[in-house]
């Protein structure tokens, strides 16, 4: 997982509620057996539509997007997190999310940045024109004009996600502890390593 510290640049200004992970990427891409190339199908009803912000060239490869009020509801498909990364979107900021969607993105290192309605409405806004900020390290979205939005996070989804720790990468973090655990129990109940032998 890449590690995530700061987000700056172009953010999609979606601002609708209840968008659910159907939405996000819909049921008929879910029968793929990798995750490259889900972005292509990522928001495909809303991309079907003419003057969407999607397709709007101001927007291409953001990666940010700023959404309205429950977030990634529906069900619990982790391609939609997989969806977003591949279309680019690295954060979301929204009012607040889907708590199963909000799991399955930080695993895979996108930010969820909670705000109130107000400073939502008021990066939708900017975003239409002009770049918005994320520094996880101060828990900040900024603009070019001069607004400035503190936002929570856990502090070991913001350790995760600055040091780019997946599951993976969490137990690799412990290593020198299994190891230590590995030889003790060796030391201590030695049968555990014979090989069994084969049954008649």
């Amino acid at each position: 997982m890449e590690p995530v510290s700061s987000i700056e640049g172009r953010a999609i200004p979606l601002g609708a509620k209840n968008v659910d992970t159907d939405v996000i990427i819909p049921a008929h891409w879910l029968k793929t057996v990798t995750r490259e190339g889900l972005g292509r199908g990522a928001f495909e009803t809303l991309r079907a539509q003419p003057g969407n912000v999607f397709d709007d060239p101001a927007f291409v490869g953001a990666p940010i997007l700023i959404a309205g009020d429950n977030f990634g509801c529906g069900s619990s498909r982790e391609h939609a997190a997989w969806a977003m990364l591949d279309l680019g979107v690295r954060a979301v900021i929204a009012p607040s999310f889907s708590d199963i969607f909000s799991g399955n993105a930080f695993k895979n290192g996108i930010l969820t940045v909670a705000l109130p309605q107000d400073q939502v409405d008021r990066l939708l806004e900017v975003a239409r024109t002009d770049p918005v900020a994320i520094d996880l390290e101060s828990q900040t979205v900024t603009t070019p004009f001069q607004d400035r939005f503190a936002f929570e996070v856990d502090a070991f989804r913001k350790h995760c996600l600055l040091e780019g720790l997946d599951e993976v990468g969490l137990t690799l973090e412990r290593g020198a502890a299994i190891t230590e655990y590995e030889r003790r129990q060796a030391c201590d109940m030695p049968w555990l390593a014979q090989p069994r032998e084969n049954a008649a």
